[in-house]
Formats: C-alpha cells, structure tokens, sequence
C-alpha cells in the first residue's frame, strides 16, 4: 500500500501523521517512509532517536521502495498542481491533514479543488482537536460532511504527547512517563484501522 500524506498548510501535522501512520503499518508488515518535505522533519525525528522503520528522502526512496510492503509519503508543503497531481495518481489514498481552524480548513478546500478532475482517492483527517468542552472539531467534521467530502471517522487529538515523541525521536507509543501517550497513539491506531480495513 501506498499512502501520501500532503497539505497546502503547514502546521497540521502532516509529517506526525505520516510518521504514525508508519509505525502502525510497520506493526503488520515492513514500511518505508519516504520524506519529501523540505525541512526533513520525519528525518530529523529518526535521527534524534530510534523509530522502528526505515526513514529516507524521495532521492533513496528509488531505491529502497521495492524493499517494503507499504510505503507512506511525507510531501512537500504546498505542492503545485503538476506536483499534486503526481503524488495522487501515484498512491492508493492521499490523506488530508487539516486543524480545525478556518485558516487550514479553507487551504484543505483549496487543495481538494486541486484534486477535483483528478482519478484521486483522497481522505480528509481532523488533526490537532482541541478537548472538549471545546466544539470546534465537531463543528468543523459537520462542515466537512455537508461540503460532501470523504472525512476519517476517527480524528487526532492536540496532545503535547506528541511534541515529546518529537523531541525523543519515537513514535508516541514509545513515550514514558505521559499518561495521555497511550491515548495519542490510540487516535492513529483508529486511522490506521479505518484506512487498512478500507
């Protein structure tokens, strides 16, 4: 399987979600993550530690692809139109990071009128969902759903578990001493679930 993970915004965790989406492949069978953005994010979080698959940039991508079951491709940000039309013809499901925030909520429409006229399969992913009492990420799954685009049932929650995964350069199941690290892991795991079940 070969999934691309691409956003015209920064900031939506993008290469977070391509890195877990990774180690839950990586748990069924042998995944590459191939890095595409230009600030190597998903590179430089192997290199602060230790992931449990291989992690490489689009150059090497040609020649350790064959090597692996799943492949999952971090993109540049904000790819042009020649470029996106590349990596969704290119891959099996193209998922759509995207805050709840008006600001990454209309780049995310922007991108998806991009894709309109492509043979793309695309997904849209909430991420970084603030808690409740907080209805924003409900608000915005509603206006994706009546804008008729496909949408995760499951979504990602704004955990600093994350950010320690980050800084220790291990997936989020791999954090100690946070009790919500279990929970971050599980909001993947769901996606994980969705997409491989189809």
């Amino acid at each position: 399987m070969i999934l691309t993970i691409a956003s015209f915004k920064g900031g939506v965790g993008k290469s977070t979600t391509a890195l877990h989406l990774a180690a839950y492949l990586n748990e069924s069978a042998t995944t590459l993550l191939v890095d595409g953005d230009l600030n190597r994010s998903a590179l430089g979080w192997s290199d602060r530690g230790s992931l449990p698959f291989k992690v490489c940039d689009e150059k090497q991508a040609v020649k350790f692809a064959r090597q692996y079951e799943h492949i999952v491709i971090d993109t540049a940000a904000r790819p042009d139109p020649d470029e996106l039309k590349t990596v969704a013809e290119g891959c099996d499901l193209l998922i759509l990071p995207t805050s709840p925030d008006a600001l990454a909520m209309s780049a995310m429409i922007q991108m998806v009128e991009v894709l309109k006229g492509l043979d793309a399969k695309f997904k849209v992913l909430l991420t970084i969902v603030p808690p409740k009492p907080s209805a924003v990420g409900d608000k915005a799954r509603k206006a994706i759903e009546d804008a008729g685009l496909p949408v995760f049932k499951g979504a990602i929650r704004r955990l600093s578990a994350f950010q320690k995964a980050a800084l220790e350069g291990v997936p989020v199941n791999q954090v100690k001493g946070d009790r919500m690290a279990a929970i971050a892991w599980s909001c993947y795991q769901e996606i994980g679930k969705e997409i491989v079940n189809g």
